[in-house]
């Protein structure tokens, strides 16, 4: 008995196929016998096997059906001329065809001219699609357009065409037109009217005008005309989600158009150019989509990568994490809430020998607050050199941020400077104020003004203060004391005291490290809504001090 044989009518146009071998399987997985594109095929849709000498038709329990002559069936012998369709109306057609004899009383099929032709023309793109489907995964998005623009011309035998792609629900933008021969139309737009591919994209329908002078058409397409276009085909360029559920066609999405146009009529106007430009757009559409998402990672990875050298660089900026003077020992310590933060902090020995030191927190986050954080700061540092008190430097900071104009950017900071008498002297721009704990008890540091770049002519106060050696300052940020549990409860000031009262014989890293971890602990589970910053300073009367 000769190999019974299917005439098969889907996305791909006509085509015969043998069924070499049952079960014969059919579906949309790679590994099925018949393997059929569309929204409506199962992964695993039906099967042909042999009954005796019968052949039987079964469906595997899919989500769309299969039908043989209009009538769904869960099983079905099947003779020559049963037309069998795959799904509801968005799958395939599969006819089982009678074999007749040639001269010789052998078998031989017969199928219909249309399928022959269609056959040769899929010859024609067989290879394109297999190349569009490796380079959509691998290669750049220009490159996969400029493969699929040319891909449809050559097939279509067009004048020139262009694709326009939309992307997050914005309007149509032009991405490359191509003429004969391979040649870029140079440029960024079409000299074509906008109103075809426009309505091609929102219907997600292909159109054909066969005759741009026909009728109302060339008053609407004026500019068209006016070059000499004629014929015109345009489809759009729709990314098919194969999802198994019930409303797996609201899954698809147009995600452009493709558009051909001819002075000359030639194939472009052919049914079967329309069938294969439909099936190289549903491939393309995929390709692209691909290509778009390939570039996409390559420019995240790109901008992780500058991330991660910004944040190497903002570390580099900070001080030694611990300093050991001749009258005092601090320590300082960052988390930022994301990559790069907007918390500062520096400490440093100025001319005269007395002892620095600055805590700062930018508005807002990431990259703009760093920025504006390491210009605050490179600020302060230039003024440390003229020996000035805190209210005096930050006065010039606030009048630098000012002159600068950066809107809706202020910087919460404290300043002070300590001398080898224990005596420190203060400034408070806006900032949480700090704590001076020791054997006689704990006080705040309040004193100062506004955040630095409100105000212009505001004047900063300052405040002295006496320390006994011993003696702790700590400096820290609202990610401290607003740094929040799962529960949405602040850390708060209290917790702060009960983090480092019992430290006070420790060194200052100790302490830190203390009050981090405590910050930690309370914050578990929740998500790091600010940069973490503390810094720790300790006087002690005479030379050297604990580590």
């Amino acid at each position: 008995m000769r190999e019974p044989r299917l005439e098969v009518r889907d996305a791909l146009g006509q085509r015969v196929v043998t069924i070499e071998r049952t079960p014969f399987a059919i579906g949309r997985r790679e590994t099925n016998d018949l393997r059929l594109g569309g929204s409506e095929v199962s992964r695993d849709h039906a099967e042909i096997a042999m009954d005796g000498e019968r052949l039987l038709l079964r469906d595997k329990q899919s989500r769309f059906g299969t039908f043989v002559n209009g009538e769904s069936v869960s099983e079905r012998v099947i003779k020559p001329g049963d037309v069998i369709r795959i799904g509801r109306g968005g799958g395939a057609e599969l006819v089982l065809l009678a074999p007749t004899l040639d001269a010789d009383g052998h078998g031989v099929e017969t199928s219909s001219p249309a399928a022959s032709s269609a056959i040769g023309d899929l010859r024609h793109v067989a290879a394109l699609l297999e190349g569009l489907r490796a380079l959509g995964s691998g290669r750049v998005l220009d490159d996969v357009l400029a493969m699929v623009m040319d891909s449809a011309i050559d097939v279509s035998g067009a004048e020139r065409g262009f694709i326009m792609l939309a992307s997050n629900g914005g309007p149509l933008e032009f991405k490359i037109g191509r003429a004969r021969g391979h040649v870029v139309l140079p440029g960024s737009r079409f000299e074509t009217s906008r109103k075809i591919p426009e309505q091609v994209f929102e219907t997600g329908q292909a159109r054909i005008i066969a005759d741009l002078l026909d009728g109302d058409l060339a008053n609407v397409h004026m500019g068209t005309v006016a070059l000499g276009i004629r014929h015109v085909l345009c489809v759009p360029l729709r990314l098919v989600r194969y999802i198994d559920a019930p409303d797996a066609a609201a899954a698809d999405k147009n995600i452009g158009v493709l558009y051909l146009d001819s002075r000359e009529k030639g194939s472009l106007l052919a049914s079967s150019t329309r069938t294969a430009l439909e099936t190289l757009a549903t491939e393309a559409a995929v390709a692209i989509e691909n290509a778009r998402l390939y570039r996409e990672t390559l420019e995240k990875a790109r901008l992780e990568q500058e991330m991660r050298i910004a944040a190497d660089i903002q570390l580099a900026l900070l001080p030694r994490q611990k300093y050991v003077g001749e009258f005092c020992e601090a320590c300082g310590s960052t988390i930022p809430s994301r990559s790069i933060g907007g918390d500062f902090y520096d400490y440093m020995e100025l001319p005269d020998k007395r002892f620095a030191f600055v805590l700062g927190d930018v508005a807002g986050k990431g990259p703009p607050a760093a920025l504006l954080s390491a210009m605050v700061l490179g600020i302060i540092v230039a003024q440390t050199g003229s020996n000035e008190d805190p209210s005096s430097t930050l006065t010039r900071v606030n009048h630098a941020m000012l002159r600068r104009a950066i809107e809706a950017r202020y910087a919460t900071t404290f300043y002070g400077v300590l001398d080898g008498k224990g005596r420190v002297v203060s400034c408070n721009a806006g900032h949480n104020p700090p704590f001076v704990f020791g054997r006689s008890g704990m006080r705040r540091l309040q004193c100062g003004g506004p955040p630095l770049g409100l105000f212009e002519g505001i004047p900063f106060d300052e405040e002295a203060v006496q320390l006994e050696s011993g003696d702790w300052i700590i400096v820290f940020s609202d990610g401290v004391s607003e740094a929040l549990s799962v529960s949405g409860e602040e850390f708060s000031d209290a917790r702060i005291t009960a983090a480092i009262t019992p430290h006070y014989d420790s060194g200052p890293s100790v302490l830190l490290d203390a009050l981090i971890s405590a910050v930690k602990a309370f914050a578990a589970g929740a998500v790091q809504s600010d940069d973490v910053t503390a810094l720790a300073v300790r006087y002690r009367r005479g030379p050297g001090a604990s580590a």
